[in-house]
């Protein structure tokens, strides 16, 4: 959705072409109003706006429309970096993609506008910490599978059937049993059943 406000940026901002404002919200009950009084107050000129419409999407309408309207010199208006996506990566490259067109990125709840160098210096900070934070969840991750295998512990889905209860499918084996009388015994799917070895 297209919010055209008129073409008379805030006196308090200076930018070379328009202030276009971008909100979003993912569900229905969630409200567009504090974003775009925050957009409206920084002086956007037109305001694109996704109702219902998660980050995790990589296509959202309004967002598209607007990067499509955008032209150099014009800075994209957000009120946190959160209604751009979640995924640090779509976020880099958004940023990357606007840089090289020449549109400069303001975030109101950070104070960043990457149409100076030192908020370009900020984004990039705080990109770089999210990626060592993700770092670091992988690598803790790993140490605490290498840390249960070495007491016996494997990371991972549990098996479907103990050794006692494989012993028994066995057993009920030799004693005839089909396999759908065995899955039925022992709660299970006759795929576990079948993917028992035979002794």
């Amino acid at each position: 959705m297209d919010n055209n406000l008129g073409d008379t940026p805030s006196a308090t901002t200076s930018v070379s072409g328009h202030l276009l404002g971008y909100a979003r919200i993912s569900k229905a009950d969630q409200n567009l109003d504090r974003q775009n009084d925050a957009l409206l107050h920084a002086g956007c000129t037109r305001i694109f706006t996704d109702d219902g419409v998660s980050g995790s999407h990589k296509s959202r309408p309004a967002l598209d429309e607007m990067l499509a309207f955008a032209r150099p010199g014009d800075t994209v208006v957000i009120q946190s970096l959160d209604r751009l996506g979640r995924s640090t990566k779509n976020l880099l490259e958004l940023v990357e993609d606007l840089r090289e067109r020449q549109i400069a990125l303001l975030i109101l709840n950070l104070g960043v506008d990457t149409g100076t160098a030192a908020g370009m210096l900020v984004l990039s900070v705080i990109a770089a910490i999210a990626e060592m934070e993700r770092a670091q969840l992988i690598e803790r991750t790993r140490d605490g599978l290498a840390a249960a295998r070495t007491r016996g512990r494997v990371g991972g889905r549990p098996p479907s059937l103990s050794t006692s209860q494989k012993l028994e499918v066995n057993r009920m084996r030799e004693a005839g049993r089909t396999t759908g009388e065995i899955a039925e015994v022992l709660r299970c799917s006759a795929r576990t059943i079948r993917r028992v070895p035979r002794p």
